[in-house]
């Protein structure tokens, strides 16, 4: 299950907020099936960049805004109790806008990926965890995009 929610101040369409729902929640359930799981719950909150470098600066001690936070819930003893729940994206509409190169739906899509694959467990820490989570965020972008069953990825 996914929910979207959009902060006061965001414009942003309603064929593209329907469609970033579709995306993560395709990507969603395309790692669950992976993971043999029905599904898997995520949040995703669409925001301004005072709101995300607010959480930047509280959460993670940088005082600047940021494209994608990602807070997961799979980690620390609680994970085991509700094992589908893979916890929360934010994403800034703002800086999406800025770095769009593609449009703002591509850049929606590829940061939404990206934040999904820290809520599944991977990392770029170094070039090898760069790659192995790139390959996986591309695979789950090919599924959101797709239409019909939604396979494992």
């Amino acid at each position: 299950m996914v929910t979207v929610e959009i902060d006061e101040g965001i414009e942003l369409a309603a064929g593209l907020r329907r469609d970033v729902a579709r995306w993560v929640e395709r990507m969603a359930r395309a790692a669950a099936r992976t993971d043999r799981r029905a599904d898997y719950e995520v949040a995703v909150r669409l925001t301004t960049d005072a709101a995300i470098r607010e959480l930047n600066r509280d959460y993670r001690g940088k005082d600047k805004p940021t494209d994608v936070l990602a807070f997961a819930q799979r980690e620390g003893p609680a994970a085991e109790l509700h094992p589908e729940l893979l916890g929360d994206l934010v994403i800034s509409v703002e800086t999406a806008r800025r770095q769009a190169r593609r449009g703002l739906p591509a850049e929606l899509l590829h940061l939404a990926s990206h934040g999904l694959c820290h809520l599944l467990g991977y990392d770029h820490r170094d070039d090898d965890e760069e790659r192995v989570m790139n390959a996986r965020a591309a695979g789950l972008r090919r599924v959101a995009r797709a239409t019909g069953r939604v396979p494992a990825a």
